[in-house]
């Protein structure tokens, strides 16, 4: 398969057009924005397979390939790469969707991590996955 069929990985968590209040002078959105939506989809999906509150600790890799344009969608993907015992490592991709196409685009990788903490902002232990 090449990278012109390549499909996004993971689970579609966050979807969000792009405005022009996001980009800058040459209409490329700025890259905080970009990183800001995959931290917040990092999070959604911890906090799913925590079963409670979450926070980003580190994102170990991230890479820009493409830039965003004003009136694309961003399409976040998110798939957890491993389970610790206070600690979930997700690998995040987001795509584009052009005004003008229906396939999407892969913009931006990276490798996120979040700890699992309780009401007081400390680590607790993961509970085990469970089916359903």
């Amino acid at each position: 398969m090449d990278k012109s069929d390549e499909l996004p990985k993971g689970e579609l968590t966050v979807r969000i057009p792009a405005m022009p209040g996001d980009a800058n002078a040459n209409g490329d959105i700025f890259g905080g924005w970009v990183v800001a939506h995959m931290d917040m989809a990092a999070g959604i999906r911890a906090a799913e397979r925590a079963r409670g509150r979450v926070a980003t600790v580190a994102i170990n890799t991230l890479t820009f390939k493409k830039p965003v344009k004003i009136g694309d969608t961003l399409c976040v993907y998110t798939s957890i790469e491993k389970v610790g015992r206070t600690s979930i490592t997700l690998a995040i991709e987001a795509w584009t969707q052009r005004r003008t196409s229906r396939r999407e685009s892969k913009v931006t990788e990276g490798i996120f991590v979040m700890v699992a903490i309780d009401e007081d902002g400390r680590p607790f232990e993961l509970p085990a996955e469970t089916l359903g």
